[in-house]
């Protein structure tokens, strides 16, 4: 058995864990300043990317030892779990095709966008990279520890709404201290728990395979920063209605309660 998913309790004290080791994070960042000195804006408090592969380390240590911590990262590519190989399109295209219509419904809707765009697209390879790493720290965490238990609880959609709201929640303080508005990360918030739910359909629809997972977070970094200019012209209310439309179809389609069998067709 799963390591992992034999654990009744794990979530709920992996999101605790996940909280109280990102307090001193989040010290540091108000105290030293807000911002990363690289052009896409982020505070130093994005550095928590590190907590949740640690956090779960941590509690699989206690229980397992490190055969319990090696179990984890060798799921950061466990690519081999995915047998139809169909589910790479959703897993790096469905994301940036999203971010895709937010930018084409802005142009044609004539909302801002700067003059001078400009977009770095030959650095791709290196944000893919960069966020690779982030995503699989973070993935290693949520989808890798967490998710699991919760959907042995409450099935799929219900699991992936109620982690979606806590990874969000996570996430405002440093939102705050990118100085983004109220409704900036209302809406950001609301988009990335549709992104949550994304992520668990993927991962359950590719033998939950943590790699399929960390993918989908990766290309919505790199989309974001891809975004005029390095995101800063990001409308999330737009990728909000797309993101609400893309789910919705997503649970019509499959079951809610695995997000990995299909409702009408057989």
């Amino acid at each position: 058995m799963d390591m992992v998913t034999s654990t009744s309790k794990s979530s709920l004290k992996f999101i605790l864990l996940v909280f109280l080791l990102s307090i001193p994070i989040w010290l540091i960042s108000s105290l030293l300043g807000n911002k990363l000195p690289i052009p896409i804006n982020l505070p130093i408090s994005a550095l928590l990317f590190l907590i949740p592969v640690t956090a779960a380390s941590i509690l699989l240590y206690n229980q397992y030892g490190w055969n319990g911590v090696n179990d984890l990262i060798k799921k950061t590519f466990d690519y081999k779990k995915i047998k139809n190989k169909i589910w790479y399109m959703p897993a790096l295209l469905l994301v940036p095709l999203i971010y895709f219509l937010s930018y084409a419904i802005m142009r044609l809707a004539g909302l801002p966008l700067p003059q001078l765009i400009t977009t770095p697209f030959l650095m791709t390879p290196v944000f893919f990279a960069a966020f690779f790493i982030g995503a699989a720290c973070e993935e290693l965490g949520w989808s890798g520890y967490a998710i699991d238990p919760m959907q042995n609880r409450w099935g799929a959609l219900k699991s992936g709404i109620i982690l979606g709201l806590v990874w969000q929640t996570w996430h405002i303080i440093g939102y705050l201290q990118a100085r983004n508005t109220a409704a900036w990360i209302v809406w950001h918030s609301l988009y990335s728990v549709g992104l949550r739910i994304l992520i668990v359909w993927v991962y359950n629809n590719t033998q939950k395979s943590v790699f399929a997972a960390i993918l989908v977070h990766t290309v919505d970094n790199v989309s974001w920063t891809l975004f005029p200019n390095y995101g800063s012209h990001f409308d999330p209310f737009i990728a909000f209605i797309i993101m609400t439309i893309v789910v919705a179809i997503v649970i019509f389609v499959w079951s809610h309660k695995t997000l990995a069998q299909y409702r009408y067709f057989h």
